[in-house]
């Protein structure tokens, strides 16, 4: 992806944690010179992507697939030699402000937040009003999308680049993240994206559906159910979205950790979910999502990781029925939740696809094909197998230790725990940079 390449040798003010500190390569053009115009101010969105999704250990996505499944008992650890990934196993105290996936998840997501405030302050440098709501539209995602990962991860953060920029609580970040989308969104609807926008973006991403996915997403995880309702219900269930990757710019998830045995895989094919929230019998997920009998050189993880071009979904179409779901269970309507719920267990759809080269890869999981929900009509029953299907449905997608917060299930300390934190240490890094920095939680 010779776009994703250029973009990174362009962004030559980068901003690291909380400061302000400018890092100047002078061979490359300055953070002056970039936003002054649309192609500049598209290049930098390029590299959002390129930020966000490659560059292995370091890239946000790895970091909270990793961070999110090996907290959660999603996957296990392979080899512990790896000891950052070993030590977010583990868990409590062994997780450590000097931990690289805390690090990572936090410095390179508030890069990707920090550059694309840049482009969003600059948008009005792009003088075609296609190109300027594209631009708009496509850094508003990256920064919503850096602002809710950290958000599923640490009490508080900082939604500003200064130096000792102010904490926020994470709900708070989330609205911000909102506010911004449907800005964007509505800018959109005024201005249809251009033609130019669309020949120097790296493809996948459809906006406006993205736009309402994520405003869905970050509302019912700020509580809004209201708002995750209607955005929920604008998103197009045939349309898809998708980061692409390619030898040069790798699928993170797949060239760290799936694609060998390594660092870890799934903890089994129930995925680590026992109990009352194991798999049910036939669910056309599960093999999908793993392998049942892999060989000694194959990882039992599949899904959207199983080769370095596998395209990754920004949103599965099924994550809008889940939460229309459960926003409807929440605030007691059972009679719509369940039908939601079903619109997903019911599902005998075909997983879809993008053929890349010669290879086809998914780009959305298969319908369940399982019965129609059959439990108590009670808000706690209903809430619960929302909850199982949204572990099946969203495997290794990062979401699994907020999903575990938000649902009130056993935390750390507490008989059965099923997470072993419940919000992670500031890294050092921020600690040292920002006398604004938080006491640490306790777990």
């Amino acid at each position: 992806m010779k776009k994703i390449l250029v973009s990174l040798a362009a962004l030559t003010v980068l901003t690291v944690s909380s400061c302000d500190k400018e890092y100047l390569n002078p061979s490359t053009a300055s953070q002056e010179q970039v936003v002054t115009n649309s192609d500049g101010l598209i290049t930098v969105c390029n590299g959002l992507q390129a930020r966000f999704t490659t560059g292995g250990a370091l890239s946000p996505l790895y970091n909270t697939v990793a961070a999110g499944g090996l907290s959660t008992r999603e996957l296990t650890v392979i080899n512990v030699g790896n000891i950052e990934e070993f030590n977010v196993s583990l868990g409590a105290g062994n997780v450590t402000n000097l931990n690289g996936v805390v690090r990572n998840v936090w410095t390179q997501s508030q890069l990707v937040r920090a550059n694309a405030d840049l482009v969003l302050a600059n948008a009005g440098n792009a003088a075609d009003p296609g190109t300027r709501s594209g631009i708009v539209a496509y850094a508003s995602i990256f920064r919503a999308l850096a602002i809710g990962t950290v958000a599923q991860y640490f009490e508080q953060l900082p939604i500003t680049t200064a130096t000792n920029a102010p904490f926020v609580p994470r709900v708070q970040a989330l609205q911000s993240a909102v506010a911004q989308l449907e800005t964007a969104a509505t800018q959109l609807a005024a201005n249809p994206v251009s033609a130019d926008f669309n020949s120097k973006i790296i493809g996948g991403i459809n906006l406006p559906n993205t736009l309402q996915a994520l405003i869905a997403r970050y509302s019912l995880q700020a509580g809004d159910y209201d708002k995750a309702l209607a955005a929920a219900a604008r998103v197009d269930q045939v349309s898809r979205s998708y980061f692409t990757f390619d030898e040069l710019a790798r699928n993170a998830v797949s060239e760290v950790a799936f694609g060998n045995r390594n660092v870890f895989e799934p903890t089994d094919v129930n995925l680590g979910l026992t109990g009352a929230l194991a798999p049910e019998a036939n669910d056309r997920r599960i093999p999908f999502y793993t392998r049942a009998n892999p060989t000694a050189t194959q990882n039992r993880g599949t899904g959207f990781y199983m080769a370095s071009a596998a395209p990754v979904p920004v949103y599965v179409p099924s994550e809008m029925l889940l939460i229309r779901a459960e926003a409807y269970a929440r605030k007691n309507d059972l009679s719509n939740a369940v039908t939601e719920l079903n619109r997903v267990r019911t599902s005998t759809a075909a997983a879809t696809t993008l053929t890349v080269g010669s290879t086809s890869f998914p780009t959305a999981p298969p319908g369940a094909g399982l019965a129609a929900y059959s439990g108590a009509l009670t808000q706690d029953a209903i809430l619960l197998d929302i909850y199982r299907n949204r572990q099946v449905e969203l495997a290794f997608q990062g979401f699994r230790l907020d999903d575990s917060r938000r649902f009130g299930r056993p935390g750390p300390g507490t008989t059965g725990a099923e997470r072993n934190r419940n919000f992670f240490p500031y890294p050092r890094t921020e600690r040292e940079n920002n006398t604004n920095t938080p006491a640490d939680p306790a777990i």
